[in-house]
């Protein structure tokens, strides 16, 4: 996917005007391409590697590596986002664009940007206390004698 993106911008840019800041131009290019790859219907196949750990850091002490569980709750919470949701809130709140910049980056008036990020941190709330109301209690609600 990322070798799509700079394929994009190579190809694209003799057409950047200049009337946006080059970030937003490619932020724009990135979230078309990304936005392509979770539309196609296929999936490509991970590639096994001779040492897959290889550049990555051991968990300090005791402490569970969480990272891989905390990754998938994460794109499980993305993933009931649509699109234009989705987007608004992964420019913003983990790129950390500038609301204006993310209007840009999306091709939306501010205001609207602005109603996305609501909307998607609304439906993350929603699904999270779907998740917790879905996790079994502590054994103190019923248990009167």
């Amino acid at each position: 996917m990322c070798q799509e993106v700079f394929v994009t911008v190579h190809r694209k840019l003799p057409e950047f005007e200049g009337r946006s800041k080059l970030r937003t131009w490619l932020y724009g290019i990135c979230l078309r391409v990304a936005s392509d790859y979770r539309r196609r219907a296929y999936v490509r196949r991970e590639r096994a590697v001779a040492d897959p750990l290889h550049g990555v850091s051991e968990p300090r002490g005791n402490q569970p590596d969480v990272r891989a569980e905390l990754r998938g709750t994460l794109i499980q919470l993305l993933d009931a986002l649509d699109e234009d949701k989705r987007a608004v809130l992964v420019l913003y709140e983990i790129e950390g664009l500038s609301m204006k910049e993310v209007a840009e980056v999306v091709d939306c008036p501010l205001q609207t940007a602005y109603s996305r990020l609501h909307a998607a941190r609304r439906r993350i709330a929603e699904v999270m206390a779907q998740e917790d109301s879905a996790q079994p209690g502590d054994d103190s609600e019923g248990s009167s004698e």
